[in-house]
């Protein structure tokens, strides 16, 4: 008897899914909604907005303005920061995963906890940054600890402390 039901069962859930089936979707970069910007937005000023978790997925973002913006949470996947402005900026718990920063202004930025690995920072301005607990590829970190200088105005944290610097 028990047999029956669990045969039962298995074909009523069966002719369910015939009936009524359900679509497959991949999560997908397409199909994870963004909140901010994907594609081209050259030059774009986002000065002391409010922008957290946004995402800015390949996004080129060339010589924008995040300076004194909320940046906590934000996601910069593949995005082009070259040249932009970051000045003050809190990206705390940010993802800057494959990011070209250079020519970049991180000065007074803060960037506690934040993932920044595989990404590019050539001439950038890290006058009183704050990389405390962000993750960096150790090459990146070596070279940023060779300009480092400055003291965070909203943290009161060195640049060379929060880099790890020797």
């Amino acid at each position: 008897m028990k047999r029956f039901y669990r045969l039962a069962v298995v074909a009523f859930v069966f002719l369910l899914l015939v009936a009524f089936p359900i679509s497959a979707r991949a999560a997908s970069s397409s199909s994870i909604s963004r909140g901010a910007a994907t594609g081209e937005v050259i030059g774009k000023d986002y000065s002391g907005q409010n922008l957290q978790a946004a995402e800015f997925a390949n996004a080129d973002l060339e010589a924008a303005n995040f300076s004194n913006a909320d940046l906590r949470g934000v996601v910069f996947n593949g995005a082009k920061l070259m040249k932009a402005n970051l000045h003050g900026a809190d990206f705390t718990n940010g993802i800057a995963y494959l990011v070209d920063f250079t020519g970049a202004d991180l000065s007074d930025a803060v960037m506690e906890e934040a993932m920044m690995l595989r990404s590019i920072f050539n001439d950038v301005d890290i006058t009183g940054a704050d990389f405390t607990n962000a993750v960096l590829d150790k090459t990146v970190v070596k070279k940023l600890c060779a300009q480092a200088s400055g003291v965070n105005s909203k943290t009161g944290v060195a640049t060379r402390d929060s880099l790890g610097c020797k």
